[in-house]
């Protein structure tokens, strides 16, 4: 039995008491435990939810775990990729940042403000910058999910790696097209015309 055995849930919300919730499924009632980011938004019980599972299974247990947006699911599983963080440290994570905060984190080495969120010690989150730096555009950023950078620069410097450019070269081309009020479309505008010069 692997990762993909449950993959989705719809039923409704009978309990829910961070980090668990019950949502019952046709009279089944299915356990999970989720991050905060879910937590703030879901429907009230006896409202009914769609949640993304990540079903694990060890040798003395099984879990069950529920996220309301495919790239919370998404990050939740990479950084369990990293050496050392298994799924505590990962729900906590995702209940101490957004999905493009965490993602700007990383992209910007920034290990100091990573060490914030529980769990993570110094060493811990210098392997998750080097680690999932160069994965970020594809592994860490979800398409769809709510969380979105609020910071132009951050959007910008994302969007430029979506499109190919490596991590160090897309925050400089970045900071090199910023000017105080700009909006992201400008900065990528901006920056892919110096690039062609």
């Amino acid at each position: 039995m692997g990762p993909e055995v449950i993959g989705r849930l719809k039923g409704i919300v009978i309990h829910k008491q961070p980090p668990w919730l019950v949502v019952d499924v046709h009279g089944v009632g299915y356990e999970l435990e989720a991050p905060m980011s879910t937590f703030y938004d879901l429907p009230e019980v006896g409202r009914e939810v769609t949640l993304f599972t990540h079903y694990a299974q060890k040798e003395d247990s099984v879990s069950l775990y529920g996220f309301l947006h495919e790239a919370e699911r998404r990050l939740f599983r990479d950084v369990q990729k990293v050496t050392g963080i298994g799924a505590k440290i990962a729900l906590a994570i995702l209940s101490g940042a957004s999905v493009a905060d965490f993602a700007r984190l990383v992209q910007t080495s920034d290990v100091t403000a990573l060490t914030r969120i529980p769990g993570i010690g110094k060493k811990t989150a210098e392997r998750i910058v080097v680690e999932l730096r160069d994965r970020a555009p594809d592994a860490v950023i979800g398409q769809g999910s709510r969380a979105v950078p609020t910071d132009p620069l951050a959007e910008a410097t994302i969007a430029l790696q979506q499109i190919g450019y490596k991590p160090l070269e897309a925050t400089r081309m970045a900071r090199e097209a910023h000017n105080a009020g700009d909006s992201a479309e400008t900065i990528i505008r901006q920056a892919l015309k110096s690039a062609l010069r």
